[in-house]
């Protein structure tokens, strides 16, 4: 089990990658004008940063199960200092997008080998409620990066915002050296990548968990992708946008409380089936008032069975991979954010947040039903 002080260390580190990348977004305009280029060509930044950051859940999660988990940390959190660095000294768009991709493959290993330094210490119920816990500083980081890079990009522009990024780099590389400890039994494990994703393409439960965590997650990205221009639509600028971010992650910490209090009391599988049905009634809540600024209501009920969802979903998804948790966590990581990469460029041809919340809110729906019956069986036949 992982002491107290260690936890404080593990929620920095799982935070890492959304306050790295929401803290680069306010400063787009600014890269815009000073590389040269237009917007479109600006916010193609984003767009390799999520494919070189699926790659670097794979590539990390599978080195953790063969050199270990604080080894591979401290060697992805080097790699992404060595992309920040890039991007702080040079005046090329073309190498700024080089230090995008490698920004981003260094920082998956925030998201990844957390995950699994958490599986090799907790299971079952104690799983979920550690997950839970840290969904609550996973739901403040888009408001903790959104407020410091606007702060940053205001006052000293990106090249501050990159200075800030490797000082960030540095202080977490320095604090993992030092307290990061060694979770995994043995030295090193000699894992069969081939073997292992054979077995998980075989495994419905798997594939219908991958789908949940990608679908709950097409519900808080589609709106941070889509709403920018429903809010302009409706005569509001960047600035009440930014502060929708507060409203929603006060939803997203609510639904993380709720869960922790929950867990005594229902499944896991439970759980991801309330959260389903409270996905349904926000997203038709936001499809009905999308109209006016009161859409906003509901959306933080979708924001309340994020926080309830995902944390059940990913501490149960792998608890039959205990033995080679960190590849099969590599190959869950790529997949469904391969899925959610897909499911963001559909929402972005649909262009109405309101349809893509209520559709992934009812598939939500039927196939965390369909796992609450499955293990509903599995249970009577035991």
């Amino acid at each position: 089990m992982v002491e107290k002080p260690y936890r404080l260390l593990l929620v920095a580190l799982l935070m890492f990658p959304q306050i790295v990348e929401t803290i680069y977004s306010p400063v787009l305009p600014d890269i815009a004008a000073g590389f040269g280029v237009r917007v479109e060509e600006a916010t193609q930044t984003l767009s390799v940063y999520f494919l070189a950051f699926a790659v670097g859940v794979f590539f990390w999660g599978y080195l953790s199960d063969r050199i270990g988990r604080r080894k591979a940390m401290l060697s992805g959190l080097i790699v992404y200092g060595c992309g920040a660095l890039l991007a702080l000294f040079t005046h090329r768009f073309e190498w700024l997008m080089l230090a995008r991709v490698v920004s981003a493959f260094g920082a998956a290993v925030g998201s990844v080998v957390t995950q699994t330094i958490l599986r090799d210490c907790y299971e079952g119920s104690e799983l979920a409620a550690i997950f839970s816990l840290m969904g609550v500083g996973i739901a403040l980081s888009p408001v903790i990066g959104l407020a410091s890079g606007g702060f940053l990009a205001d006052h000293f522009g990106y090249q501050g915002v990159f200075l800030v990024l490797c000082i960030l780099a540095i202080l977490l590389w320095l604090t993992s050296l030092k307290w990061l400890p060694e979770t995994q039994s043995g030295q090193g494990v000699r894992v069969s990548s081939r073997a292992v994703g054979r077995r998980m393409v075989r495994d419905k439960r798997l594939w219908s968990s991958m789908t949940l965590v990608a679908l709950f997650n097409l519900m808080v990205f589609s709106y941070y992708s889509l709403s920018p221009f429903l809010f302009e639509s409706l005569g509001y600028g960047p600035t009440e946008f930014g502060y929708s971010g507060v409203v929603l992650a006060i939803g997203s910490v609510a639904g993380s409380l709720l869960n922790k209090r929950l867990l005594t009391r229902l499944s896991p599988d439970s759980l991801v089936l309330l959260a389903a049905l409270l996905a349904v009634i926000g997203g038709a809540g936001v499809w009905c008032l999308q109209d006016t600024l009161m859409f906003l209501l509901p959306m933080v009920l979708v924001m309340v069975s994020f926080g309830i969802s995902i944390p059940n979903i990913v501490s149960q998804a792998l608890v039959d991979y205990r033995q080679v948790v960190g590849t099969a966590g590599a190959f869950f990581g790529l997949g469904y954010y391969l899925m959610l990469g897909v499911l963001l460029g559909i929402a972005g041809l649909v262009q109405s947040i309101g349809l893509v919340l209520l559709v992934a809110g009812l598939i939500s729906l039927i196939l965390a039903w369909r796992s609450c019956k499955g293990f509903q069986k599995s249970s009577r036949g035991v």
